[in-house]
């Protein structure tokens, strides 16, 4: 079996040369992400093995599928970055569809956090020895009403989250889980009325056609003022320039981010000794109430394991027995 594994990084080839000892399987590396010019160097290979920004799209099947490549397996759980309706009429998709929600749900406490509290700001400072607190003041999360957008497993391990806080938690999603919710506590409202409602928003949904952008200027507008926004799920929830424009305006008071919109070739690189750079994204980075992570929300060691072995399981399932429990089927 012979494996051609893109948008390579140090620690992706530690882990899968590591547990492809029990496998034995023929892994070819490439540092480059897979799009419709690098598909060729699929040929000969029975795999591809691909991350959230390679661009699966029809284009590229078409070239795997010609160069004899068999089945795409996904080392994430999203897949919007792939045609899958496309791919299901020609090859199969697999991919991992959870490995550590704990680690994204715990991430994006971490950024609440740290805008909430100052502590990058903090940290600076002290470091000059200047331990004054002006500009750090802070809030108690403790009593405010915080909104999900997305009640998955990752959004559920958040709102146990800001339970313990003692938050006040309301949330959104189209398949309402209201045993979960009368467990924990939490009610679910319309859209409209979470973010009319909530001091901070945070969202675990997945990007589709009726999520893409649903964090607007219309949306925006009916927040409160000073609201907090977290989005460690997919940049393209957020339209980035209508954010920055209502940024602009004061109407946010906290931003975290570990994903963007445009993020394909920025993200997960070392970029510091390149001239190329995105407009809005710079104009991010200069604010002093935005905190953006690389989309690390998912880089825990327990994550990283299971991804792994994951990857590598479903490929001996779908060869061996033609099946798999983590195969993607759309219809």
């Amino acid at each position: 079996m012979k494996i051609a594994f893109f948008d390579t990084k140090p620690y992706d080839k530690e882990l899968f040369d590591k547990y492809n000892k029990d496998f034995n399987y023929e892994i070819k590396y490439f540092e480059t992400k897979l799009n419709e010019e690098t598909a060729p160097l699929a040929k000969g290979y029975d795999v591809v093995c691909v991350f959230v920004n390679d661009n699966v799209n029809s284009g590229t099947i078409d070239i795997l599928v010609e160069n004899g490549v068999k089945l795409i397996a996904l080392r994430c759980a999203g897949y919007n970055n792939v045609d899958i309706n496309y791919a299901n009429e020609k090859i199969p998709v697999v991919r991992v569809p959870e490995y550590s929600p704990y680690a994204v749900a715990e991430h994006a406490c971490a950024l609440l956090l740290g805008l909430n509290r100052k502590i990058y700001k903090a940290y600076q400072r002290t470091k000059k020895y200047n331990f004054s607190l002006d500009g750090l003041l802070g809030f108690d999360i403790n009593g405010k009403t915080v909104g999900i957008i997305g009640t998955g497993k990752i959004g559920k391990i958040f709102i146990k989250i800001m339970k313990g806080f003692g938050a006040n938690v309301i949330a959104y999603d189209v398949y309402p889980d209201n045993n979960y919710a009368n467990e924990m506590g939490y009610t679910y409202v319309s859209l409209d009325e979470l973010f009319k409602k909530s001091d901070i928003i945070s969202l675990h949904c997945p990007l589709t056609p009726e999520t893409e952008h649903i964090i607007n200027k219309q949306s925006i507008e009916l927040m409160k003022n000073g609201v907090y926004i977290i989005n460690t799920s997919r940049g393209k929830l957020i339209d980035t320039t209508e954010l920055i424009e209502m940024l602009q305006t004061g109407k946010i008071t906290g931003l975290g981010l570990d994903v963007y919109e445009e993020e394909e070739d920025f993200f997960l690189n070392d970029l510091s000794n390149s001239y190329m750079r995105d407009e809005d994204l710079s104009v991010l980075l200069t604010m002093p109430n935005v905190l953006i992570t690389s989309h690390q929300a998912f880089f825990t060691a327990e994550a990283l394991d299971k991804i792994t072995k994951d990857t590598l399981q479903n490929i001996k399932d779908i060869f061996e027995t033609k099946e798999c429990k983590n195969e993607i089927k759309v219809n």
